[in-house]
């Protein structure tokens, strides 16, 4: 039996022999050590969502040594040590250690070995790595070229979506940059190679907003038939009609523009919007996206400014498309684990194809530009009010929330990280700051309260 195969039915025995060796070298630090040691490292404290860290103003977290004292109110209490025991080391804690650190090494080493043996499926035996909000490459530039996609034809709906998604990105960013009054968008510009690129459009540490970005994809490639449901609900019927053999690799096109603004006052909503056209031949193509809100706290004439915007856009289009895409917004955002929406909602569309092209192209361009009318005029009016620290505390623990949906629900994040995608990119939704706190629940009769009720329970504002 060769070593790949010895390998494929068990751990080598170089996967034994490092783990015995961690396990002496673990009972040798055992025995050195005196039962006081043990007994303060025990003790360390897990402060809310944090290892080995003190809690800082508003919940953020700062790195401490694990074995660097700390004051004697944040550790965890327990029983004192008997004189025997501060005097006389017992053997048996080394020895369990010494199994344990076996246990440890070898059950590492066997996942490692796993995961090796996953890896070969296709995941990594296709393009796939190159869909995402970003592709991991080393062209990355602060020039922004003109043209991203590769299509020459610039009536095409690929270069037309292409344009339309700069233009709203610039025209997104101008007015951000004007309403903070500091801070300036960053650009990165990447290219894949016969793939496409993208432009990265980020802000940080402004007066009015902690971090903003603004990200455009354009990409081209294939992908396995498996992975095509990551991308769209409607993967088994694509697939129906476009006849491919099994194995054979999907061919794919997209251009995406994809937006979070995170302000720093709590009496500011947050922002998220997504706006993209998929194709996968001359038959099979979609549009999808929306614009959702997530305020710490209520508002009713703002949460009636900004539905109304985007109801004034789906009426023009169609009736019935905002109730349609209001319950859709409020399904998708649904945080299920906890039983409430990430924000108040928005518009959500997904799979969008039972008109012709040109119609969708139009809803989807007024869409995005009516995110600055929707939105900025609510930060104008709230950027200057005052705050408390517990109402900053509250925005945190919703910004808790909103990480939780984005690395566990969204599509848009759990595509890009199983694509191997740019990961700055991919990641850029996250907020600089979240707070985490056991079995938290406002106070009834509380501004807090009021608005828990509604992540709850969603209600129409127009």
């Amino acid at each position: 039996m060769d070593r790949s195969e010895s390998e494929s039915h068990g751990l080598p025995v170089q996967a034994i022999t490092a783990a015995v060796c961690i396990g002496l070298s673990i009972i040798l630090l055992g025995s050195t050590l005196p039962q006081q040691a043990y007994a303060k490292v025990v003790s360390r404290p897990i402060q809310k969502a944090q290892i080995y860290g003190t809690t800082t103003a508003w919940g953020s977290v700062k790195a401490t040594n694990p074995l660097q004292e700390v004051p004697s109110e944040s550790r965890v209490r327990t029983s004192p040590l008997s004189a025997t025991q501060q005097s006389s080391p017992s053997l048996l804690a080394p020895v369990a250690a010494f199994f344990a650190g076996c246990a440890v090494a070898v059950t590492a080493l066997a996942l490692r070995s796993s995961t090796k043996r996953q890896s070969s499926t296709s995941w990594e035996d296709s393009n796939f790595s190159s869909l995402a909000v970003g592709v991991v490459t080393e062209d990355v530039t602060e020039e922004v070229p003109d043209v991203l996609g590769d299509n020459p034809d610039p009536n095409s709906i690929e270069r037309r979506m292409e344009a339309m998604l700069r233009a709203g990105q610039l025209k997104i960013c101008q007015a951000i940059e004007e309403s903070d009054g500091k801070a300036k968008f960053r650009a990165d510009a990447w290219k894949s190679p016969g793939r496409g690129g993208g432009v990265s459009r980020v802000m940080a540490d402004g007066n009015v907003w902690e971090k903003a970005g603004v990200n455009l994809s354009v990409l081209r490639g294939q992908m396995p038939q498996e992975a095509l449901s990551a991308a769209t609900e409607k993967a088994a019927e694509y697939l129906k009609r476009m006849n491919l053999k099994p194995g054979e690799p999907v061919p794919f096109f997209v251009a995406s523009l994809s937006c979070v603004m995170h302000p720093r006052n709590p009496h500011c909503p947050t922002m998220h919007f997504n706006y993209r056209y998929f194709e996968l031949d001359a038959d099979n193509w979609w549009f999808a996206g929306g614009t959702d809100i997530t305020p710490a706290y209520l508002d009713e004439e703002d949460m009636k400014h900004f539905h109304g915007t985007y109801k004034k856009v789906c009426d023009k289009h169609d009736k019935d498309f905002y109730r349609t895409f209001k319950k859709c917004a409020d399904e998708y955002f649904l945080i299920k684990h906890r039983g409430e929406t990430r924000g108040l909602g928005g518009i959500f569309f997904d799979d969008l194809n039972d008109r012709d092209k040109d119609s969708l192209f139009n809803f989807a361009e007024e869409c995005l530009n009516s995110v600055v009318p929707a939105y900025v005029p609510i930060i104008e009016k709230h950027k200057g009010d005052s705050f408390t620290e517990e109402q900053k505390r509250w925005q945190l623990l919703r910004r808790g929330r909103y990480t939780e949906f984005n690395l566990i629900y969204d599509r848009g994040t759990i595509f890009g990280l199983r694509a191997g995608g740019r990961i700055e990119s991919i990641l850029m939704t996250i907020p600089e700051m979240a707070r985490w706190e056991y079995l938290h629940e406002p106070a009834p009769g509380t501004e807090e309260y009021k608005i828990w009720q509604l992540y709850k329970n969603p209600v129409d504002f127009v």
